[in-house]
């Protein structure tokens, strides 16, 4: 079976960035902890999807994202101040630590820390992998149909359809 809208893929990917002629590996998904995830419905950056389309099991790939299409370029403005009042009764974050956040719609983000002052804490408010273009290189384990539960549910289930819940 090919990878289209609605089916469940299993995927080992290695990850690196690539600026300034230099690749830095950032993470891997191996054969024993794969990627898994329903294809087609958001889940995924739509530019990962689109090079993975049409492809099925034992098909190796090898792509690269610029910054645009993966995290986005860097937002010079995405900073924010927090006031020594937000970390009241806990020690202050120390630079480089990554916070987790929630603005007032209840949508949780994570700032990383770039600056402490007796004020208060200075905050990044960008994706960490922005301003970054990513190199992709992998193998298509596995691809399947998703079940009715998994597209109800909007996420798969695991490699072969079933979760712990």
């Amino acid at each position: 079976m090919k990878i289209e809208s609605n089916s469940v893929v299993a995927l080992t990917y290695d990850l690196y960035t690539t600026n300034d002629g230099e690749e830095v590996f950032v993470e891997r998904a191996d054969e024993e902890q794969p990627l898994v995830f329903l294809y087609g419905v958001g889940m995924m950056l739509p530019k990962f999807e689109e090079n993975l389309s049409g492809l099925a099991a034992n098909d190796v790939y090898d792509f690269h994202l610029n910054a645009a299409e993966a995290y986005g370029e860097k937002d010079p403005n995405a900073y924010a101040e927090l006031g020594n009042e937000t970390f009241e009764g806990m020690d202050k974050p120390k630079i480089g630590s990554v916070l987790p956040l929630q603005d007032n719609h209840g949508n949780q983000f994570r700032a990383m820390v770039i600056e402490t002052s007796d004020a208060g804490v200075k905050v990044d408010l960008n994706h960490p992998m922005a301003g970054q273009n990513l190199h992709f290189i992998g193998k298509i384990l596995s691809v399947r149909p998703a079940t009715e539960e998994e597209l109800a549910h909007g996420h798969a289930h695991g490699a072969d359809g079933h979760s712990g819940h």
